[in-house]
Order: C-alpha cells, then sequence, then structure tokens
C-alpha cells in the first residue's frame, strides 16, 4: 500500500500564500498520477490540480494562474508540492493529497482556511 501524509495547511489573509506538501511512501514505484483534492463544507470533494509521473500537469479553471503543482520523485518517497498564491476565501477547505497506484490512495487532509 502507498501511504500519504500531507502537512502545510493553516488559516490565511485573503492574498496570502500557503504551500502543501504530501509525502508518499511504500510501494512508490506503482506510483503514476498524484493530485490534490479539496472539499468546501457542505460541497463535494472537487479536483485541483493534478500531475502525471512524466510531469504534465493539470488545472481546475478556478486556480489557473494562482496554484502550482510539483513533485519530486526521489528513491524512496515521493514529494507532491502545491504552491497556492493569491488566497481566496474560496479557496477554504481541507486538501487531499491523492495517487493513482492501480489502487486510489488519499491522504488524511489538511485544513485551509482564507479569511481575514
Amino acid at each position: 500500500q502507498v501511504q500519504l501524509v500531507e502537512s502545510g495547511g493553516g488559516l490565511v489573509q485573503p492574498g496570502g500564500s500557503l504551500r502543501l506538501s504530501c509525502t508518499a511512501s511504500r510501494n512508490i514505484f506503482s506510483i503514476n498520477t498524484m493530485a490534490w483534492y479539496r472539499q468546501a463544507p457542505g460541497k463535494e470533494r472537487e479536483l485541483v490540480a493534478s500531475i502525471t509521473s512524466g510531469g504534465s500537469t493539470n488545472y481546475a479553471d478556478s486556480v489557473k494562474g494562482r496554484f502550482t503543482i510539483s513533485r519530486d520523485n526521489a528513491k524512496i518517497t515521493v514529494y507532491l508540492y502545491l504552491q497556492m498564491n493569491s488566497l481566496k476565501p474560496e479557496d477554504t477547505g481541507v486538501y487531499y493529497c491523492y495517487a493513482n497506484a492501480n489502487t486510489r490512495y488519499w491522504g488524511q487532509g489538511t485544513q485551509v482556511a482564507v479569511s481575514s
């Protein structure tokens, strides 16, 4: 099984920045696409950004130009990042790290709150 652990959430003012990190361990060689999803209160979980093992990226329209997803494939660990700039209150939610390794894996989630 793949283990995913997120970090980096918190409270930030509108216009601020945060960087989320996800560490993937165990059976990392089977991982292809990784992604960040988020779930706002009372809403369904939605895709924020994804990145393939080859580095191709995809973003939700709502975050294009503000968020950047990146990935570092180390020997025994894969690191996934989400740099979030110009944050808006509507970016508030729980952010989940996702990995597709023939089976879908999810992290435990990290809370992001954008408020003045």
